[in-house]
């Protein structure tokens, strides 16, 4: 019975959250977020203080459609296969702050966001950055590994798949970042908490696929971009916003 009735909370809070989002004014803050201290990372019209990672420009495989910014399989790739398209807002580095992103993705859509990127020249942006995954939890091929669904730290832990609408649905995630202490809300449900630059971090890392990767090993730096990334399926992003801390 007390497992029922979370379960009913949480879908609860998730169809409150997906009714929020469907009427909120996209791309805007309100007069109290700004008192706050967010500010927009999209203006919902251009790709301004965007650019690809380690480039100078956007991406071609990237486009403004529904007041988001959407990135789609890239000129003779097949789904699945990036194109070089991951990017980052390269205006500012973050180090405490509290991120709060839409996305939406396409039938086995796959796709994550990073925050304190280190460009690392010739390296992917996931070569130094932990990732959030944003994923169609149903029919994307890397649904098999409970850390790889969506909202949860990638390959390291894994959020509640409950909390996550489906294909084709707008979803929330909020990314807070406090003196290396983290969280993931993920549709106003809190889904996953760590530390970086702990002996848990370590470990996590150890017991990952990241283990031999020269920017995990090297540590994930104190402040950095925040990124979004290309895996080769069509994804969508609004209301990219954030508050330093």
């Amino acid at each position: 019975m007390k497992k029922h009735i979370i379960l009913l909370l949480t879908c609860a809070v998730i169809m409150l959250v997906s009714s929020s989002l469907s009427a909120q004014k996209v791309n805007k803050l309100t007069g109290k977020e700004k008192k706050a201290g967010w500010v927009l990372l999209f203006n919902g019209n251009d790709f301004t203080g965007w650019r690809q990672c380690n480039g100078t420009e956007m991406p071609k495989n990237w486009i403004i459609e529904d007041n988001a910014m959407k990135v789609f399989t890239g000129e003779g790739r097949k789904p699945g296969q990036g194109a070089n398209g991951d990017i980052i807002y390269a205006t500012k580095k973050f180090r405490n702050f509290e991120l709060s992103i839409d996305w939406k993705v396409s039938e086995m859509g796959n796709s994550g966001i990073f925050f304190n990127v280190r460009e690392v020249p010739k390296q992917a942006i996931y070569y130094a950055a932990p990732e959030v995954q944003v994923l169609d939890n149903v029919k994307a091929t890397d649904n098999k590994i409970a850390s790889h669904l969506a909202g949860s730290l990638y390959d390291m832990l894994a959020a509640d798949p409950k909390t996550v609408n489906p294909a084709g649905e707008w979803n929330n995630i909020v990314i807070k970042m406090k003196d290396g202490k983290v969280t993931h809300t993920q549709n106003g449900v809190l889904v996953v908490e760590y530390e970086l630059w702990t002996p848990k971090w370590d470990e996590m890392v150890a017991n990952s696929k990241f283990k031999t990767f020269p920017g995990f090993i090297e540590g994930i730096a104190k402040e950095g971009y925040i990124g979004l990334q290309d895996h080769g399926y069509a994804i969508w992003f609004r209301n990219i916003k954030i508050r330093e801390l």
